[in-house]
């Protein structure tokens, strides 16, 4: 069996090695030309995968290691009858941690306590439900807006883009990227859209950049609406970024929102699953046997710890998109426009070991509700010893 594989994607040997012969080339370049002797297809979000690629190929596999699917062309696939998998789910903690950072460090920009926001959730799939989840585990309100989901769930908790964008001064997008159907998210996030935003609202999408009208939301921030706080994970026809918008946003990344190890390495541990009950193989590698164990294991804290100082202690711990702004602003702020997709895809290719927040360890001096309410929240794991007391 012959693989081609994405050369980002983490494990792939030690998942399919023993099925066949591995190939690895950049995943943006990836053409026709080099699938013609490929049995299975291994890709990210950067390759479009469609008739214009596998026509012709013998390709009857086709794998990507994210959670979205819309580089795909589904319909062709079926079309074609070429099995395909996605990893529903698989970095969809990470991206958690991603917003929860944002919000930490737009807290302190701001001087607004996170407690006195109301968060607009945007898409309750793998992301956004998780999110919803963990922020209501804090005792945040939260409102969710997912018109899919409700037409499904007519009791579901669920409420209007209408409702969510004059009641919330957090929103957070977790949506798929759609252009067709009763519900397109392709500039859901449009000029009079953005013109509804309450004072003061934090914006963040981690989902699709064309989800928000990037350029309508350049102009508004630069001429009209100086108090947004935005937060941009992805952008409209990355890995070109209009800098010019990148200047204005509070938090700028290149598309890494869910690049923790652990969502990368359950990517490909999903696919290779997929690809065994597929073809009825047993599976014989086991993605625990390849985790490395965490730098930061586990955390003391004192009686006199707040749940403020417990919560932002432990998501830096792992996380602070600070680095990541940094990085990107450095990177792709001041090069010409032809260099900036060889920078977006350097600051991704080569993008540091990150952790998630619900593999840390914490130990209390005292088990105060208050600090449990945030642990468990969080889905950090409470040490089962005691912290000794200093006067002892």
């Amino acid at each position: 069996m012959r693989i081609l594989a994405d050369e980002n994607i983490p494990l792939v040997a030690e998942f399919f090695g023993d099925l066949g012969s591995i190939q690895r080339v950049p995943g943006r370049s990836l053409c026709t030309a080099q699938l013609q002797d490929i049995d299975v297809l291994l890709v990210r979000s950067v390759t479009p995968v469609n008739q214009g690629l596998l026509a012709g190929t013998p390709v009857r596999f086709v794998g990507t290691c994210t959670i979205g699917t819309d580089h795909l062309d589904l319909d062709y696939l079926q079309q074609a009858r070429i099995p395909w998998a996605s990893a529903p789910g698989c970095n969809a903690r990470g991206v958690v941690d991603y917003v929860l950072g944002s919000l930490l460090t737009l807290s302190e920009r701001t001087g607004q306590t996170l407690s006195s926001r109301t968060y607009g959730i945007v898409g309750a799939g793998q992301v956004g439900g998780r999110l919803a989840k963990v922020l209501k585990g804090l005792g945040w309100p939260v409102l969710v807006c997912d018109p899919i989901r409700q037409a499904q769930e007519p009791e579901g908790d669920f409420v209007s883009l209408e409702q969510l964008l004059a009641d919330c001064d957090v929103i957070s997008l977790h949506t798929p990227l759609t252009r067709q159907g009763d519900h397109p998210t392709w500039h859901l996030f449009d000029h009079a859209c953005l013109q509804a935003l309450r004072p003061d609202t934090w914006l963040i999408n981690a989902s699709r950049g064309a989800v928000i009208d990037n350029a309508a939301l350049c102009d508004l921030v630069q001429h009209q609406r100086a108090d947004l706080q935005v937060v941009l994970d992805v952008w409209e026809h990355e890995p070109q970024i209009d800098r010019d918008l990148a200047r204005y946003v509070q938090i700028a990344t290149p598309h890494i929102a869910g690049y923790s190890l652990e969502g990368k390495l359950r990517g490909t541990a999903q696919i290779y699953q997929a690809f065994c009950t597929q073809h009825a193989i047993a599976s014989k590698v086991n993605l625990a046997d390849l985790i490395p164990a965490p730098t930061v294991r586990c955390i003391d804290f004192s009686a006199q710890v707040t749940p403020n100082e417990l919560l932002s202690t432990l998501c830096r711990a792992v996380y602070d998109p600070r680095r990541d702004d940094a990085d990107f602003r450095r990177a792709l702020l001041n090069v010409d426009t032809c260099e900036q997709p060889a920078h977006f895809d350097a600051l991704r290719k080569h993008y540091p070991i990150r952790r998630e927040i619900d593999g840390l360890h914490a130990r209390l001096e005292q088990e105060k509700p208050e600090l449990k309410r945030v642990l468990d929240a969080l889905g950090v794991h409470l040490c089962q010893t005691a912290l000794a007391s200093p006067n002892h």
